[in-house]
């Protein structure tokens, strides 16, 4: 845009403050005095033309925000060059702060992924660590007793179950890195209790107190990973 030509405000007869209602009735009253088609004897299809043209750019109010900055660098002196480097420059950062926000916004999702996933391995967590002590005090009245031993059997098959359901469920999404130290938590208690389940199976196979002694230490120690997992997302940054 060069300073002696008719700047788009001139050509449509306004003043750079005027309003959009003001820029729609002037390029109305100009297309009907210019109109090629219009028969009159100001019709010219040179004037139609730049008339159009102005009013693409100022009747789109953000386009009108980027021609009346390209205005005022022109008028504080800056050369074509110049206002080519600022409004690439402006482009280019306009561009990384979009792409920023979109990054952003992808790890805000995939955070609220991970923790309705967090929500629902500590649910099975819960259903499998919870039952071990009365189970073991039920155990306890007679270990040999085929009925309450059958029980204690159930509940370590069901454990099985619940603790291949939250193992799938932790593998489903990769943690984002906000939750990194919330996942080693998880990590490191599903390992624990899937030792723990073993080591009180083999109780159940030869009555050996060693095997049920690991076993509940396994237990307790995943409890605290569960806890110290559930204390680490509330510190997460939301």
């Amino acid at each position: 845009m060069a300073t002696h030509t008719l700047t788009h405000y001139q050509i449509l007869d306004l003043d750079p403050t005027a309003t959009q209602t003001e820029i729609k009735q002037a390029y109305r009253r100009l297309a009907k005095e210019f109109h090629p088609d219009s028969n009159r004897a100001t019709a010219s299809h040179e004037k139609i033309s730049r008339i159009n043209a102005a009013y693409e750019v100022l009747g789109d109010p953000q386009r009108r925000r980027s021609y009346d900055q390209q205005l005022r660098y022109l008028e504080a002196g800056l050369s074509e060059a110049e206002l080519r480097s600022r409004r690439q420059r402006t482009e280019e950062a306009q561009a990384q702060y979009r792409k920023q926000r979109e990054a952003e916004q992808n790890a805000d999702q995939q955070l609220k992924l991970w923790l309705k996933l967090h929500t629902s391995v500590n649910r099975l967590l819960n259903q499998i660590i919870r039952p071990l002590k009365s189970q073991i005090n039920e155990l306890a009245a007679d270990p040999f007793d085929d009925e309450l031993m059958k029980n204690f059997q159930t509940y370590l098959e069901e454990c099985q179950e619940l603790l291949a359901k939250a193992q799938q469920t932790f593998r489903s999404l990769p943690n984002p890195p906000s939750a990194a130290n919330a996942a080693a938590n998880l990590y490191y208690c599903l390992n624990q209790l899937s030792d723990g389940i073993d080591e009180l199976s083999y109780f159940t196979y030869n009555y050996d107190d060693h095997h049920l002694r690991n076993g509940r230490e396994l237990f307790r120690i995943a409890e605290g990973l569960r806890r110290e997992a559930q204390a680490a997302v509330r510190e997460i940054p939301r």
